[in-house]
């Protein structure tokens, strides 16, 4: 298939092409990390049409849903697993309140997943968990819409929470 003469001469080629590979891409990285300097200095602005469209929603969904009247009175709702994904969103809340009022507020630490790299998997699997709860308690109830009810009250509240840190 290849001689001897013309596979030194492939590999040759390859390994000029990764030299050249690998300085384009040490070279990128350092232009990389001047724009996350940049983007540390200067802030998005906290509150855009995004955020207020999804905490709007969630106030609509909450109001047209009778969404607490609901949870509250319908006898519908299996409260034990509405009281399991009330717990798994309650470890949730404070894993994020920790990480925001106390980390990032009171010590300064920007980075609290390079500091504690086991809070965002915690509460990332608590989050799943409590929402497979939610949506399992509330179906009876809103029946297909559930998911799309519950995702939009994510979002409102996850605005709302982005507007405090």
């Amino acid at each position: 298939m290849f001689n001897d003469s013309e596979l030194a001469t492939l590999r040759n080629r390859f390994k000029r092409d990764a030299e050249l590979l690998m300085q384009t891409t040490t070279s990128s990285a350092v232009d990389g990390e001047k724009s996350q300097d940049e983007k540390d200095l200067k802030p998005l602005p906290r509150i855009n049409r995004h955020s207020v469209f999804w905490i709007v929603a969630s106030a609509a969904v909450t109001y047209y849903a009778d969404f607490l009247h609901v949870i509250m009175e319908n006898d519908d709702v299996k409260s034990w697993w509405f009281n399991i994904g009330l717990i798994l969103l309650g470890i949730c809340l404070s894993l994020a309140m920790f990480c925001i009022v106390y980390l990032e507020w009171f010590k300064g630490i920007q980075h609290y997943d390079q500091e504690y790299p086991a809070i965002p998997p915690v509460t990332t699997a608590a989050f799943i968990a409590a929402s497979c709860s939610f949506n399992i308690a509330l179906w009876p109830v809103w029946s297909f819409f559930t998911p799309l009810i519950l995702f939009t009250q994510f979002m409102g509240v996850v605005m709302f929470i982005s507007l405090l840190g």
